[in-house]
């Protein structure tokens, strides 16, 4: 699939709050990416200097239209979060390397995320629906993003930390890496390498999305550099997503 290494001009379709400090927005244009890639997305012209990465939600069946589920975490979401439908936006994409959709078929695969993590998941479950596959989705209070994906996974095991939905803790507490082949994670670092030696322990096989902070998106500057087996790799160019066996914890 070829970079397109340029920002191209797009327009807001829709843009709105799906729990608090969570947004999911919806891009018109041309698009085309692979589950668990990003693009790196602007609507302003100088402050903030860099661009911000977000992962793939979700893609229209005819590349029409592009979702984003992002946190407001800073300046740079901020500033997206108040877009309004025809407003302009900058996407640069499909950047990174994704989940390999081929390796999960006739697998019994467990997808397990970690707050924010849950947005490149239903693309990714979208395009999975004939398989056997359960989501495990761990959230600190409120639940968003999983009511989409239901249709798409054969069960939903959910934790909040407060108890308010689901298992009262963590997600890791309720997964059993026994019963599955394959594992696809994503979200914060402590949970992914908790995972990670889960299936180190039962044999099983894990990829996870890496999260960093990113300047260019394309390789080119290594503020996203993160440690492997094989030495340093570039998050945006070599990931976000990884063999888990691969990675140093």
């Amino acid at each position: 699939m070829n970079l397109n290494k340029e920002f191209t001009m797009n327009r807001v379709l829709e843009n709105k709050e799906v729990s608090t400090g969570i947004y999911k927005i919806k891009v018109s244009g041309k698009f085309k990416a692979n589950p668990g890639q990003f693009y790196m997305v602007r609507c302003w012209e100088d402050e903030p200097v860099l661009s911000r990465p977000i992962s793939v939600h979700n893609v229209g069946k005819n590349g029409d239209y592009i979702e984003f589920l992002y946190a407001v975490v800073g300046k740079g979401t901020e500033l997206i979060s108040k877009l309004n439908q025809g407003d302009e936006i900058k996407t640069m994409g499909p950047l990174g390397n994704g989940f390999n959709v081929e390796e999960v078929k006739g697998k019994k695969t467990a997808i397990v995320a970690g707050g924010i993590g849950i947005a490149p998941m239903k693309y990714l479950l979208s395009l999975l629906k004939e398989e056997s596959i359960d989501l495990y989705a761990g959230f600190k209070d409120l639940t968003y993003a999983i009511e989409d994906m239901k249709n798409s996974i054969k069960k939903i095991y959910v934790s909040t930390e407060d108890g308010s939905c689901g298992h009262k803790g963590y997600i890791t507490e309720v997964l059993d890496t026994n019963k599955y082949d394959l594992v696809l994670c994503c979200g914060p670092e402590v949970m992914m390498n908790k995972v990670v030696k889960m299936c180190k322990e039962t044999n099983t096989k894990v990829y996870i999305s890496e999260e960093k902070k990113m300047a260019c998106g394309i390789g080119a500057c290594l503020v996203c550099t993160c440690k492997t087996k094989q030495g340093n790799k570039r998050t945006c160019k070599d990931g976000p997503v990884f063999c888990g066996d691969d990675i140093e914890i």
